[in-house]
């Protein structure tokens, strides 16, 4: 299973930015995709989880309200949406897709991942 991120970039502060993956190779062994992210001198940080089947969103709170996940099976592509951004949203984010059905927040619960898109917030 191969993940690339894209749609990372420089923003300001009550920006908005759209993250998309696209998964290829046998992402169909995958049953559920999540979003993490990971600034500098800190531990990745989970985001956001779903379903290909577009069930079970899951989002950390620090996110909610202002992130939304979502997919597109056809395209096998998962996006997340980010609005009012801030400078804390500053990191680089990855996606990760997962055989379970409803992974958690914890990354060793997922099996891929891509290689990351730097978001970038100025105040």
């Amino acid at each position: 299973v191969q993940l690339v991120e894209s749609g990372g970039g420089l923003v300001q502060a009550g920006g908005s930015l759209r993250l998309s993956c696209a998964a290829s190779g046998r992402s169909f062994t995958t049953n559920a995709m999540g979003w993490f992210r990971q600034a500098p001198g800190k531990e990745r940080e989970f985001m956001a989880r779903i379903r290909w089947s577009g069930l079970a969103r899951m989002y950390a709170d620090s996110v909610k309200g202002r992130f939304t996940i979502s997919v597109d099976s056809a395209k096998n592509t998962v996006y997340l949406q980010m609005n009012s951004l801030n400078d804390e949203d500053t990191a680089v984010y990855y996606c990760a897709a997962s055989k379970s059905w409803n992974p958690s927040q914890l990354s060793n619960e997922y099996d891929y991942w891509g290689q990351g898109t730097q978001v970038t917030v100025s105040s």
